[in-house]
């Protein structure tokens, strides 16, 4: 397992099934039925979960994993459907003021900005409401769309005609030809209380009329203001949304036409503020803000005044101002780098730490768990708390039998945060000095928190652990190949590497043998076995388990390197580099490792540790004595650069050099760090040196950072 896992992969596979469906039925419910079950916090505890969970066992991320969907799509509406021209986007969530903090700081860094140059971010409730899209042409109001799945929604153009707020034609001046201006339609805290008591004397006059008896449990109302503002606004007659008080607020827009240059305003305050003036309300509370002290002093403002507003708000919007950065950061997955909704905290709660177990992972951590009695968090039944290392259980003092406190906001897995019982007189908890699987010596390397098992691929946990890593979905990804059978195989002694796997197809009657086992499945286990004989080397990287080398670490280098004997020759020759008689070898070797994005020293020391060892060197060669991976292709994007390799030197000016290396491979081409002889372009800024020459002396073509620029302008 990986350092913040909680349970075993079994247990995370099956937890990540019941969670997809869990958020798939509420986000359906929520954004298709607007009938939730479930309130806010407890969704968001849900999604939270799920992300760690897939942070802990990347290999284990389902298909229909929620992780990258926005909304729910728009399948059985009975309104017509609209394809956004702009994708409408989602938000990252924070629950602290530490991952603000860390918001800001990633901005800077990605935007390789100086230590004191200020950031000016807006802020502004965060509305509790229904996403909505208004489309003006010409300054007129010619169509409405809900956000949907964020690709398409449902049009409510006859609809949001009936809300006083969103005016059929734009006031003012410089509105651009076309402009969609996005926001929140919502329903104030009051309404939403009349309209349910509407409902209920609607429905108790019906059953009158009928001579029936009254049954107010049987009347549907609405669970929240945000679901009848769902509710209300989604309506196939137009006329019951006339008879709704809904409202509505700008927060944003999508599509400018006739080019982006029609946005009205440099910055995000600009826009806004000149929305506003067209006739659209905004938030009252929207603000700027030149600091992250302003940043949470807004957001500590806005929750203290929380109770006394009249609609429901569940926390705090942040945007960069600057659209010309917010147009660098661009977007990750669902939401934009530029945005960040702050929300306010979850709830605690207190239960009793019954036990604590040690488990032991596939690199030999051991693992406390404390095991509790069941309390219900943020809307989930938690009974398990990774207590993280030894160090973690020192500091707060627990032992078996201690009353805790439990949180989930500000940390994604359920985090224990305080003992009750500290002071109470027993023995402290004793954490294991050797392995609770082997025996072996457990200890913690210099330098680190986390005491590992040394036993290596003597220690059964580990050595089954990393089979099943190595069959699972992001690695090799053996249909048939589960944990208990890999169990059961072990037992046998049929399996004491991933080689193994591969002869298999020698034990066919022993197999057939087994309990359970028929001619049909073992027949269907050696062909997906079979079937990965030729299997693509950033998985089969993955799946070897080496430390600190993740699904994504093990893409960038097949990317670099495109055969994994390159790979393994060039981390052999940067190993060397630690010994005394280094030579330059070992050092360019060194440096061409570092140099690849998302690889560091770390990378590159456990790559070496990894083939230092003459038992891992020996796996790897038996591993491909059964398998042949072909060479690592990279889809390119069609550009001037795509197949080329691309070296930035000097000081970048526009740009991070992060920035810049993403830049290249987006349009196709390999970041180099070092100057040689497969260099195609240098991109050289202010205070390049040796690249300089070297590049001069290897006719390598030269450009500076303006025609950089045009290059990317051009792939578009």
């Amino acid at each position: 397992m990986t350092a913040d896992s909680l349970p075993n992969e079994a247990e995370a596979a099956n937890e990540l099934m019941r969670l997809a469906r869990q958020i798939n039925r509420a986000n359906r419910l929520y954004h298709a039925e607007d009938a939730p079950e479930i309130t806010d916090a407890e969704y968001d505890a849900l999604v939270r979960r799920n992300a760690a969970l897939e942070a802990a066992f990347p290999h284990l991320v389902r298909p229909d994993s929620p992780t990258n969907k926005v909304g729910h799509e728009v399948a059985g509406s009975p309104l017509g459907k609209v394809a956004h021209e702009v994708r409408m986007m989602s938000l990252d969530n924070a629950f602290t003021d530490e991952e603000v903090g860390e918001f800001v700081a990633r901005v800077r860094r990605f935007l390789s900005l100086a230590p004191d140059e200020p950031i000016a971010l807006t802020a502004e409730d965060k509305i509790d409401g229904l996403s909505c899209s208004l489309r003006y042409e010409k300054g007129r109001l010619v169509r409405a769309a809900t956000r949907g799945d964020g690709q398409v929604g449902e049009d409510v153009t006859a609809n949001v005609a009936h809300i006083a707020d969103i005016v059929q034609e734009l006031q003012g001046e410089d509105i651009p030809e076309v402009f969609e201006v996005r926001g929140e339609v919502y329903m104030e805290k009051a309404a939403f209380l009349a309209l349910n008591a509407q409902l209920m004397d609607e429905a108790r006059a019906a059953a009158e009329a009928k001579g029936e008896a009254f049954e107010d449990t049987k009347v549907r109302q609405f669970a929240n203001p945000r679901n009848a503002a769902a509710g209300s606004l989604r309506q196939k007659d137009a006329s019951v949304t006339a008879r709704r008080p809904l409202r509505f607020w700008a927060h944003g827009w999508g599509a400018a036409s006739p080019d982006p240059r029609s946005i009205p305003g440099a910055t995000q305050h600009d826009v806004i503020r000149r929305i506003e003036s067209w006739g659209l309300p905004v938030s009252p509370q929207f603000r700027l803000c030149h600091s992250l002290e302003e940043m949470l002093g807004a957001y500590n403002a806005i929750r203290e005044g929380r109770a006394a507003l009249p609609f429901e708000i569940d926390g705090v919007v942040y945007k960069v101002d600057r659209l010309d950065w917010q147009q660098r950061l661009g977007f990750v997955a669902k939401a934009p780098r530029w945005g960040l909704a702050h929300k306010f905290p979850a709830e605690r709660a207190e239960t009793v730490l019954e036990t604590i177990d040690i488990q032991v992972g596939r690199t030999g951590k051991l693992t406390p768990v404390g095991r509790l009695k069941p309390v219900l968090v943020g809307g989930v039944t938690v009974t398990n708390v990774t207590l993280h290392n030894r160090d973690e259980i020192a500091r707060l003092g627990v032992r078996p039998g201690d009353r805790v406190v439990l949180q989930r906001a500000g940390d994604v897995i359920p985090q224990l945060v305080d003992n009750l019982t500290r002071e109470e007189e027993r023995a402290a908890f004793a954490f294991p000095d050797h392995c609770p699987q082997c025996g072996s010596e457990a200890v913690a390397a210099e330098g680190e928190v986390d005491v590992r098992c040394t036993g290596g691929l003597i220690c059964p946990a580990q050595r089954t652990e990393r089979l099943k890593h190595f069959v699972s979905r992001a690695a090799l990804d053996i249909e048939g190949l589960g944990e208990k059978t890999i169990d059961e195989f072990f037992a046998h002694g049929w399996l004491e590497s991933p080689a193994d796997i591969f002869r298999l197809r020698r034990r066919r009657a022993d197999i057939l043998a087994l309990e359970g086992w028929k001619d049909k499945s073992v027949d269907n286990l050696l062909a997906a076995v079979e079937s990965k004989r030729s299997p693509d080397a950033a998985r089969l990287l993955f799946g070897l388990g080496i430390r600190h080398v993740g699904a994504v670490t093990a893409r960038d280098l097949m990317k670099r390197f495109a055969t994994l004997p390159a790979l393994r020759a060039l981390a052999e020759q940067a190993h060397v580099r630690q010994g005394e008689e280094a030579g330059q070898t070992a050092t360019d070797a060194y440096s061409e490792l570092v140099s690849i994005d998302g690889v560091g020293p770390v990378v590159v020391e456990a790559l070496g540790d990894f083939f230092h060892e003459e038992h891992n060197r020996a796996v790897w060669d038996d591993l491909l004595s059964e398998v042949s991976p072909p060479p690592y292709v990279v889809e390119t994007k069609d550009s001037a650069v795509a197949g080329k390799t691309v070296v930035f030197t000097g000081k970048l000016e526009t740009m991070s050099r992060d920035e810049a290396k993403a830049q290249a491979e987006r349009l196709g081409a390999k970041a180099a760090g070092s100057v040689s002889a497969k260099t195609d372009l240098i991109v050289a800024g202010p205070g390049a040196g040796s690249k300089l020459k070297k590049a001069a002396e290897l006719g390598i073509e030269v450009i500076d950072e303006a025609a950089w620029a045009q290059i990317v302008r051009d792939a578009g």
